[in-house]
């Protein structure tokens, strides 16, 4: 049977065997005076100093309440307890070693992977430059990409289908935790032949808000940043899954929409589309890194998040 934790006043059992059992270090000198015969020779392959290494010896010889080792002008040799304690000492460092040969076995296999679920504009236009710079850094490391509104990236992390999902929502989601890892803007966009491109004052946000648009799907960023500047919004013109999808619409001009900065600079620069102003709200947004709350990225997750911070 276990032993019984007494309101927090006992300690419980693991806390007194920690108590009597030598810490490892003690055991690794220990066993280093028996094959070596000399305190002075253990300490200097242990890289202590012997007065360390014989006030170590008289720590564990107290906690144990045996003589260990004989000292003298020759060198040092083990009691006849101490040479007992050495073969449970072996054994303790064997399993010790063992141990650590599979902590690092699993720290291993999770470097060799990375899964990440990222919102449609961020693993278009973001991600790929990051992960480039990633299989600089870790060319062992597969990447698993996986692509879908925010909502999907959150429902992947809270299901631990993924290390690490970057979102475009307007606050973090909860059971997760996140860092602000980029800006973007929003813009009303249009094909050159559409009236709005055209005109000659700015939008307003009622006008926008009355106006049927190419929108991405319920659960996108994208949407719920616009949903919540305009206070509501007009039954979609056309419904689509993708940032591509949406851009490719407006570019046939079948009606205008409002897309990342990030996915329209090209065409907007090549004038094959055309930046509608509106006055009075601001379609600002940050792009997120996002975590399972209580699971601080590690290993390849940790340094792709490094790398977004810098750009």
């Amino acid at each position: 049977m276990g032993t019984r934790v007494n309101a927090g006043q006992e300690p419980v059992e693991a806390d007194r065997l920690a108590h009597r059992v030598p810490e490892l270090g003690a055991l690794q000198l220990l066993l280093a005076v028996a094959r070596l015969g000399s305190l002075g020779r253990a300490a200097k392959e242990l890289g202590i100093t012997q007065p360390a290494a014989s006030s170590r010896v008289r720590a564990m010889e107290r906690q144990l309440g045996v003589a260990l080792v004989d000292r003298s002008p020759r060198g040092s040799k083990l009691t006849a307890a101490g040479a007992l304690v050495t073969d449970w000492a072996r054994r303790i460092v064997e399993a010790a070693e063992a141990f650590d040969a599979g902590a690092q076995a699993l720290r291993d296999r999770r470097d060799q992977r990375l899964r990440v679920a990222a919102s449609m504009t961020i693993a278009e236009y973001l991600l790929p430059g990051w992960l480039i710079a990633l299989r600089h850094q870790r060319p062992e490391t597969a990447v698993q990409l996986l692509a879908g509104n925010s909502q999907f990236v959150v429902e992947r992390l809270l299901a631990d289908e993924v290390d690490l999902g970057f979102v475009e929502g307007l606050t973090v989601p909860s059971g997760l935790t996140g860092a602000v890892v980029a800006r973007d803007h929003l813009v009303v966009v249009a094909a050159p032949g559409h009236p709005w491109a055209r005109r000659r004052s700015p939008l307003a946000p009622e006008e926008l808000a009355r106006t049927p648009l190419i929108l991405r799907e319920h659960g996108s960023g994208t949407r719920q940043v616009l949903d919540a500047a305009l206070g509501g919004l007009a039954d979609p013109l056309i419904e689509l899954a993708s940032t591509t999808a949406v851009k490719a619409a407006v570019l046939s001009g079948a009606g205008p929409s409002v897309l990342s900065e990030l996915a329209v600079g090209e065409e907007l620069a090549a004038r094959r589309l055309v930046r509608v102003p509106v006055e009075g709200i601001a379609l600002d947004r940050a792009l997120r890194a996002v975590w399972r709350t209580g699971h601080r990225p590690v290993g390849p997750a940790r340094d792709l998040l490094s790398l977004t911070r810098t750009g």
